[in-house]
Formats: structure tokens, sequence, C-alpha cells
């Protein structure tokens, strides 16, 4: 709240006996969005700091300044000589101007990312000190006071939109008040909030607080009270030094702290949707007594029979229908059903291991929130962040869009899904490359990487051939039909969907498909 106009109104009215009668005598720059201004007070300086950088503008006042010999700036030249005849601040606005002599007033618009100090001559803007907020100069000062209707019928009457109303409370002070209930109080509850906060803000003290992760400047007991002021000038410099020197910690603790609580809700949510699918597939057998009953009724089973109904043993006898595949014998649609169970069963292994690799990870990430709670001051936080292995990375890696299986010393790549084929294909792969595909059927694209003044050997293209017919809707064939070619002879139409290709020529070969 160090830029609300509760606050500014405050602020100007003590600064105003400081500088009346003084003499500017520099005005200057020595960082990009800092201006520095000094006053001459009898004996003594007087300086304003306006410090209007975008994550953080606030205003500092002192006595003293060093003032750099390199990269310093002289701004604002009418300025110097003239007499300040007194402040004026503006109703209803986070603004304040000092009034000069010759006609100059110098207007301080503390409008957060969009602040700015601006030079008048009457009222006419001469000079803006950030050049690139173009809209400022046509500012008009006798334009900028504005009112509010603070009656009981304008309450009734915006009750819907009480912000938009009272626009001079700012974010800080609805977050109060939505704290403590706001919005599920009657209206005459609100109407008496909105009173006792008034008088809050027409006759406060200055606090330094921590709210939520960040540190205010506030006007009424918020938070974790950090000190109390009752001189404006006071609390805004002494809040200035402490957001310097802590802001940084309380951000980076905090950012810390959501990295890992986000980080650790992900986990949390995957044990939830992991136990559940382990817990079904562990439930699930019937494939293996699909295959059982098959093999115990082989004689029963005639050629060509797309489905049959069988005594379920495991089920006290009751009848089970099982679909077949009518080309296939009884016991190829056994083998194929026993082939399901197996691959249930590594599944079933692979979820168990990531499900307990997960439960460590979310142990590990517990650990680090205490850790980073614990943490002091900034020191220890990056001493923590640092050795823990909590620092975000730069950029998020970028998965590779394949599964990669080294066979007889060959790379042999699988595309993850459509869009990850259209990646390996045209971005991953190189014209003397092998590329493979299940004949006319939706599936992935393989590639054999090359290997110089080499011939793909004739058993790494069927190992290929197999995982393109696993990885396709020929997966549960006993021969799948695969085309291959070199991958120069394979090109993407535009328009066409992921994963579409148009193979211009190509060999096929026949083959069992099977897994990695």
């Amino acid at each position: 709240m160090h830029n609300n106009y509760y606050f500014l109104r405050k602020l100007s009215a003590q600064l105003e006996p400081v500088i009346k009668g003084s003499v500017i005598s520099e005005c200057f720059s020595q960082t990009k969005d800092e201006l520095v201004i000094r006053f001459e007070i009898k004996e003594r300086s007087f300086f304003i700091k306006a410090s209007l950088q975008s994550e953080f503008c606030c205003l500092f006042f002192q006595d003293d300044f060093n003032r750099a010999r390199k990269n310093s700036v002289d701004l604002f030249e009418p300025l110097i000589g003239l007499y300040v005849e007194g402040i004026t601040q503006f109703n209803n606005e986070r603004s304040f101007a000092i009034n000069l002599s010759e006609g100059y007033r110098l207007l301080f618009k503390m409008h957060g990312n969009r602040a700015n100090v601006v030079l008048f001559q009457h009222q006419e803007a001469v000079q803006l000190f950030r050049n690139h907020l173009t809209t400022d100069a046509d500012i008009r000062l006798d334009n900028i006071d504005r009112e509010i209707d603070f009656s009981f019928e304008a309450f009734e009457q915006n009750i819907h939109d009480l912000p938009a109303l009272y626009y001079t409370f700012g974010k800080p002070v609805w977050n109060f008040l939505e704290r403590n209930n706001f919005s599920e109080k009657s209206d005459v509850e609100k109407w008496q909030a909105i009173q006792d906060l008034l008088a809050y803000l027409k006759n406060p003290m200055f606090y330094i607080a921590e709210v939520d992760g960040n540190l205010l400047l506030s006007l009424f007991p918020d938070g974790h009270i950090l000190k109390k002021f009752k001189q404006p000038i006071e609390a805004i410099n002494e809040f200035f030094l402490t957001y310097t020197r802590s802001a940084a910690f309380i951000r980076e603790k905090s950012e810390a702290l959501s990295r890992l609580k986000t980080r650790l809700q992900s986990s949390l949510s995957y044990l939830v949707k992991s136990n559940k699918k382990l817990q079904e597939l562990q439930r699930d057998t019937h494939y293996k007594e699909w295959a059982d009953l098959l093999m115990a009724n082989l004689h029963a089973i005639k050629p060509g029979q797309d489905k049959i109904s069988l005594p379920d043993f495991y089920h006290e006898n009751k009848m089970v229908e099982i679909k077949l595949k009518k080309d296939l014998s009884a016991q190829k649609n056994a083998e194929v059903f026993y082939r399901k169970s197996k691959n249930q069963q590594i599944e079933i292994q692979k979820l168990t291991e990531s499900f307990q690799a997960k439960q460590k990870e979310v142990g590990e990430t517990q650990q680090q929130i205490a850790t980073i709670e614990s943490a002091a001051d900034l020191k220890a936080l990056r001493d923590l962040t640092g050795s823990s292995g909590i620092k975000p990375k730069a950029e998020k890696e970028t998965p590779l869009p394949y599964h990669e299986l080294v066979f007889n010393g060959y790379k042999i790549w699988i595309g993850k899904n459509a869009q990850h084929n259209d990646t390996l294909t045209l971005k991953h792969s190189f014209k003397e490359d092998l590329w493979l595909h299940a004949k006319d059927v939706p599936g992935s694209h393989v590639v054999i990487k090359y290997q110089a003044g080499k011939k793909f050997p004739k058993d790494v293209i069927e190992r290929a051939a197999q995982l393109a017919a696993f990885n396709s809707k020929r997966k549960t064939e006993s021969l799948a039909a695969v085309s291959f070619t070199p991958k120069k002879f394979v090109r993407k139409r535009k328009g066409d969907p992921a994963g579409a290709v148009v193979v211009e020529r190509e060999e096929v070969i026949l083959v069992e498909p099977k897994g990695m």
C-alpha cells in the first residue's frame, strides 16, 4: 500500500513542510528507472529518490546521497534553481505534485508499473522521465482530482461491484477484507466493515508486515507485523530498505515452496491414479483364465469359430463367453491370451516399480518442503536450494519423441505417438536411415539409424519390423506385413494429419509382431 492514495496523502502532507521554501540544485539518474532530486534546505540537503522499476515502484527520502562520477545523467534541467512553493495531493488519486516557482510543477504519478515523473509548465507536460509512457504527455493537472460517493445509498446501489465504487482501496485492502469473510457478510455487516476500514485509512498507523509471503507497507494491522510507525516518511524509508534486503528472500522462498508443492501435488495425484490402475490390473486375471479354459477344452472348439461358451472352473462352472479369432486355432487363440496375460504382468511389475519410486519421491519432496520452510535468511535458503536440487531448470527438458532399442549394434527408434512420429521422421531421421511402418494400418514410425559404409543386416530389419508391427493395429496378428524403405523416399504433404506420410518406394516383409 506504499503507493495507495490513503498513504500518499499522509506522505505528501508530511513532506510539504520539509521541502517548502527549498531550492532544487540537482536532478539526475544513475540507473534505469531511478530518479534522484536534491533539495537545498538552509545548511543541509534533502533527497527524494523515485525508484520506478516495474517490479518495485517506491519513493525513498534521505539527507545524504553519494552521486557516482560515472554513468550519471542530468535530467529535468529547467528545475535547477527553482523554489518549492508547496505540494498538491490530488483527491482520490495515487499522484501528487511539487509546486515550483515560475509556473513549474513536478508530478509524481505512482501507478505501479506505469509510474512516472512528469514536469509541467503551467498545464502543459514538457518532459517525461519514462518517455515510453507517451500518453502521460496528455495528462491535464486540473482533471486529476476524482470524487467518490461514500454515502450508504451509493453503497447499496453498487453492492455487487464495490471495488469499482471504492477504487482507491486497491487489492491489498480487498484481500484483507476477503480474509475476514467479507463476501459472506450481510449487506449491513459489509457496510460496517467498510466504515471501520475507512477509519483506519483516514487516521492510520503504518505497519511493515508479511502477508501471504509478500512484504507490504500497510495502513492497518494485517498478516505478520514486523514493524510499526507513526510517521509515513519513516515508514516508507524503512519499508524500502527492508524490502530491498528481504524481498528477494521472501520471493525466492515462496517460489521454491510453490515449485515443491506443485511437484508434491502432482506426485500424490499420480499415486492415487496408479494405485487405482494397479488394483484393477491385479484383479483382472481373465486373459490367463480364458487361455486355461481354451487349453482345457481344445476338443470342443471347432476351426473357424469366432466365439465359444465354456464352463468356467474358476468361478463355480458358470458359463463364460470367450471371443476368438476365427482364423486362428484354439491353441493359437490360447497363446494370444497367455501373451496378453504376460504383458499384463509386465505392466503390473513396471507400475509397481513406478509406484514405489514415486512414493520415495513424495517423501523426499515433503522433506525438502520442511527444510525450505525452516530457512531463516537468503543465504541459508540459497545454500539449501543449490544443494538439494530445488532450483528450477533454465528450460524444461523436451522428451525425446521415440523409444530406443539397440539390436546387434544398430539403434532402432520407435515413435511414441502420431505427433512424435512426425518429429521422429522429419526432424530426427536422415535420408540414409531405414524407415519402417506396419502396412495399411495406423502405427508407430520405426527408424533404423544408418551406419556409414554398412548395409542394414537382415536380422536387424526383421527385428525393427517386429517392433513396427507390435506398435500398430496389427499387434495381435500372427504375421503382419511391414513396409520398409530408405527415409529419403518418405515425405509429408501439407495439411496431412499427424503421423500421415507418403511413401514413394517400398519393400514389404512379413514378421511376427514382437515388442521390446
